[in-house]
């Protein structure tokens, strides 16, 4: 018997909980070394800050910092992997890259910026707008859930603080909305249409 295409809840939670291990090991090593991996972060409008687009994600400024993301992205990834129809790791790309392209056009210049909260607001904007576009009974009730528990962060998005980055959270939340649209909204619905027909 072939394996089902969604994947297992323990292997939703075992791939969620490889990458909040490669943060935690990044972190680690940043602070027992002192690497100083922060440079590698975003750093707006410039041509030597668009690394940061692949790397800011994985940078934190500390353990505190760190710990604020890790426990709602060890969760958000999970839903996020348990369902084949939400195309994850397509999904992950596309929040990953827009998020972070999008810090980088809009973001305080000369300023880095880092961390995992760019992709924490891209999953619950993703898996709030994706379950409409869906028409899944089960990623409507995740939907909920996540608006229930995860929802309020909305309500920071623009609130600006020393040593928050409210473009990468705004970023995000785009990112995440434009990534459901491509997933669902668009070549679902070429799906359904199918080929095109010549008169």
């Amino acid at each position: 018997m072939g394996r089902n295409a969604n994947y297992g809840f323990l292997d939703a939670v075992g791939r969620s909980g490889g990458i909040v291990l490669l943060l935690l090991l990044i972190e680690f090593a940043d602070q027992l070394l002192g690497l100083e991996l922060e440079r590698f972060g975003i750093l707006p409008r410039r041509a030597i800050g668009l690394a940061g687009v692949a790397f800011s994600p994985l940078l934190h400024g500390g353990f505190a910092h760190l710990t604020a993301n890790v426990g709602p992205l060890f969760v958000l990834l999970i839903i996020l992997f348990w369902n084949h129809r939400y195309y994850p790791e397509r999904s992950l790309f596309l929040i990953w890259l827009l998020s972070g392209i999008g810090t980088w056009l809009i973001g305080r210049g000369f300023t880095i910026h880092i961390g995992a909260s760019s992709i924490v607001f891209g999953l619950v904007s993703y898996l709030i707008i994706a379950a409409f576009w869906m028409q899944c009974w089960r990623a409507l009730f995740f939907s909920v859930l996540v608006f229930l528990f995860f929802g309020g962060i909305f309500y920071g998005l623009f609130q600006i603080e020393r040593g928050v980055s409210w473009e990468g959270h705004l970023s995000g939340a785009i990112a995440g909305f434009w990534a459901a649209w491509i997933n669902h909204r668009r070549w679902d619905f070429k799906d359904r249409e199918g080929p095109d027909r010549k008169a």
